[in-house]
């Protein structure tokens, strides 16, 4: 059998036993706790975070939707400043053949005036002498 002693020793073993578990629980929960409260911080630092993207996102949808009537409008815009552009280059092409035409007449008008002119000239230039030695004739200046 065992003695008094030696039961008071073993009893003393485990209640030291215990007494180290139940720090080391406690310890524990230090931890956990600690390790709960982070994670409770980090999960509203996440949830924050797509807080965040979701409004991103949303603003990022409505800018595409307002882009994309912007460009409709835009296009449909330019479609009708194409088609009066054209109806302009109709409408000036008819002017511009005329504004040619009447160019060239003038062209050839003035070539004529200036042929006419040379032609005086010449007339003139030739005529001159015998007018000089008519007129010297008849003024009877030898």
């Amino acid at each position: 059998m065992t003695s008094n002693d030696d039961i008071l020793r073993a009893l003393g073993r485990v209640e030291g036993r215990l007494t180290g578990i139940e720090e080391n629980v406690a310890l524990l929960r230090n931890e956990v706790g600690d390790e709960k409260a982070n994670a409770h911080d980090f999960s509203a630092v996440i949830h924050k975070r797509l807080d965040e993207q979701a409004r991103q996102i949303a603003h990022l949808d409505t800018r595409i939707a307002v882009s994309d009537g912007a460009d409709a409008l835009i296009r449909e815009e330019i479609r009708t400043l194409k088609e009066t552009v054209e109806k302009n280059q109709e409408a000036a092409g008819l002017a511009l053949e005329e504004w040619k035409r009447m160019k060239s007449i003038g062209y050839g008008i003035s070539g004529l005036i200036a042929f006419a002119g040379l032609t005086i000239g010449g007339m003139v230039a030739y005529a001159s002498d015998g007018a000089v030695a008519a007129l010297r004739h008849w003024l009877k200046i030898n």
